[in-house]
């Protein structure tokens, strides 16, 4: 019996163990965020679980208004002023690879009035997905946008931007992981693709529901369906049943199986359904139709059928819900894309047998391009140009600096090249009319703003910059030399700022450069050759203003000059004559100090050095005399002897 038992116990744990791992596996990532949260939130009914918001972003916390009933119950927001630049953006890491529904709540600060509720747009990845319009307040689809996105580098980026209406306001965020596959829609579908949530209807149904509220899969991303009870002017009836749905909950899209379960449907006096929706024009639209055969009068293939028109085009010819599904009381998706070029999408249920037609449920989306993003060198090479600028938060260099392109940095210009599908910097800078250069495109310019700091070698990384202007700032430091590495450079204008120190050489490198304006500055030293020289070919520099500069006309005339090698030589030999200077003294110092300990040493011993003195010269004397005496008769020796 022990042995029994504990092999059950064994079977047991194990396959407690395979189906945690197994569910875990197949557990979509999810990802909400309670904005302006100090802590982690539990909301009710449904005990989820949202994050706090901790270093996400910039931006104010703040209590949050609930603009509807069906947004989050949640008690904080983040709103973000003006004075914080126009762009601002959450940066969510770790991201797992995949197809996510992004949703983003909007709040109100404080009481909701006519002056404080905020207008503005949003973007997912760089791609503008949603602009609020007034009334967004009083409608509750209004109070949130939702998109459809493939996240692929591990993190997410989520921007708001101001229009000058109002401080945008977000309530919530939630990154959802749906099925690869979801909303799959024909070879178009990509994942350079985006759909935006433009619709989504729940037909004959009386209260707005969520996913978690059907009870529906995890992978479903939670959807809101908005109740819609009729089409109006009497045209339909509501329609629901208790009997289970077939075929409801299928990857990759998991519709919930209560979805199917109510539907509108048309009268004898009405038989045609119709259903019409403002979008904006000149876009394409992904329609989602759903239907299960949920009315008792109906009980065989060939009873109901009908065309559906979108836009007064056929778009499904004798659509047959119980033949077309297999069966009864079981679901039937049909899609299809479109092209809207007005500012209304219709889509109407036409009956051919029988005299009514039936409708469960619509989703519409909007087809967006994922935006090109800017060139990764060039993103990087910006933020290093802020932070050693110490460029003020008004400029909200946030996000991408090139998309979308209705927001680009303010004193960014912006440049597509279709060869490599990416945007790159060509100007820092201002329009200039008189250069002719129509490619240009500002939205506000670098100068007069007020910068300090230094320019740092990293713009040389912006390799296909052609203007820079800076003038009128405090920026200080020397001149990159790797500005020189910037070989289509037109425009450069640092004039009025604190840089010192030389000219680099390596602007005589910029064959490309038609102006120059280095003028109210306190640059010194021979102005390079190969920049007066450009003087003679038509150029426009502009030196003046700088005390040390030399060497060009209307600047004083420069001193010999000295090549780096002999200047570097003048150094080295200065250095070793102070070295030797520095060595002599020291020795011309110790052997004085020998002289004087010598000289006290013969101060004590005097009286017997004095004596042995006297002793010593009276024998040189002698032996002077004695050796003077021979030579004197070794000379004198033959006339001594005659």
């Amino acid at each position: 019996m022990t042995i029994l038992a504990l092999t059950l116990y064994c079977a047991f744990f194990f396959f407690s163990v395979t189906y945690y791992i197994s569910t875990l596996a197949t557990a979509p990532w999810v990802m909400r965020i309670s904005c302006g949260a100090r802590l982690d939130v539990h909301t009710a009914p449904t005990n989820t679980f949202w994050y706090k918001d901790f270093a996400y972003t910039g931006g104010i916390p703040a209590n949050a208004t609930r603009p509807s009933y069906i947004s989050p119950p949640l008690k904080t927001l983040r709103y973000f002023p003006l004075s914080s630049g126009p762009n601002n953006c959450y940066n969510i890491n770790r991201v797992p690879k995949g197809h996510y529904a992004v949703r983003v709540f909007f709040g109100l600060e404080g009481r909701p009035n006519f002056d404080n509720v905020p207008l503005f747009d949003i973007s997912i990845e760089g791609t503008q997905i949603f602009s609020l319009k007034s009334g967004w307040t009083n409608q509750d689809d209004q109070v949130f946008t939702e998109a459809l996105v493939f996240l692929t580098d591990g993190k997410a980026s989520i921007c708001f931007h101001s229009t000058g209406h109002g401080d945008p306001a977000i309530l919530s965020i939630e990154i959802l992981q749906v099925d690869d596959r979801a909303y799959y829609f024909g070879p178009a579908w990509s994942q350079g693709i985006i759909l935006r949530t433009a619709a989504r209807l729940s037909c004959g149904n009386g209260k707005p529901k969520f996913d978690v509220d059907y009870s529906g899969d995890h992978w479903g991303g939670d959807r809101f369906w908005s109740p819609i009870k009729t089409f109006g002017q009497g045209s339909d009836l509501a329609r629901s049943t208790e009997s289970g749905i077939k075929k409801a909950s299928n990857t990759p899209n998991f519709y919930p199986e209560a979805l199917y379960q109510t539907a509108l449907v048309s009268t004898d006096t009405q038989p045609d359904l119709a259903y019409t929706m403002d979008v904006d024009p000149n876009r394409n639209y992904s329609i989602w139709l759903h239907f299960a055969e949920i009315d008792s009068s109906v009980t065989a293939a060939g009873q109901r059928v009908f065309d559906i028109l979108i836009n007064g085009n056929v778009a499904f010819e004798e659509v047959d819900v119980v033949k077309m599904s297999g069966d009864r009381y079981a679901a039937l998706v049909l899609n299809t894309t479109v092209t809207v070029s007005g500012r209304t999408l219709m889509i109407s249920l036409h009956p051919k047998e029988g005299s009514h037609a039936i409708i469960n449920a619509i989703e519409v989306f909007e087809i967006l391009t994922a935006e090109s993003k800017t060139l990764l060198e060039e993103v990087s090479a910006l933020q290093s140009l802020k932070n050693a600028l110490s460029l003020p938060l008004r400029f909200g260099w946030n996000g991408d600096p090139c998309v979308p392109p209705q927001h680009p940095w303010s004193g960014a210009d912006c440049h597509f090249d279709k060869t490599s599908s990416k945007w790159f910097i060509d100007g820092l800078c201002q329009y200039e009319p008189s250069l002719n250069m129509a490619y240009f495109f500002m939205v506000s310019a670098l100068d007069k703003q007020g910068l300090r700091g230094f320019l740092p070698n990293d713009i040389s990384r912006l390799r296909h910059l052609q203007s820079i202007n800076l003038s009128d700032n405090s920026v200080r430091g020397a001149i990159p030399l790797s500005i020189g590495a910037i070989p289509g450079l037109v425009v450069l204008d640092l004039s009025y700022n604190s840089f010192n120190g030389s000219i680099p050489e390596s602007l005589g490198q910029l064959t490309s450069l038609r102006r120059l304006n280095l003028n109210g500055n306190s640059l010194s030293g021979r102005v390079p050759a190969a920049l007066g020289g450009r003087l003679l070919h038509g150029a426009s520099f502009n030196f003046t203003d700088n005390a040390g500069l030399c060497g060009i006309p209307g600047l004083p005339t420069c001193g010999p000059h000295l090549s780096a090698g002999a200047k570097i030589g003048i150094g080295f030999g200065a250095s070793v004559g102070f070295l030797l200077m520095v060595v002599c003294s020291m020795c011309w110092w110790k052997r004085r100090q020998n002289i004087l300990r010598a000289q006290q040493i013969s101060a004590r011993g005097a009286p017997y050095a004095k004596a042995r003195t006297q002793l010593s010269h009276d024998i040189q004397m002698t032996r002077h005399y004695n050796q003077g005496n021979a030579r004197t008769a070794a000379e004198n020796g033959p006339s001594l002897l005659s």
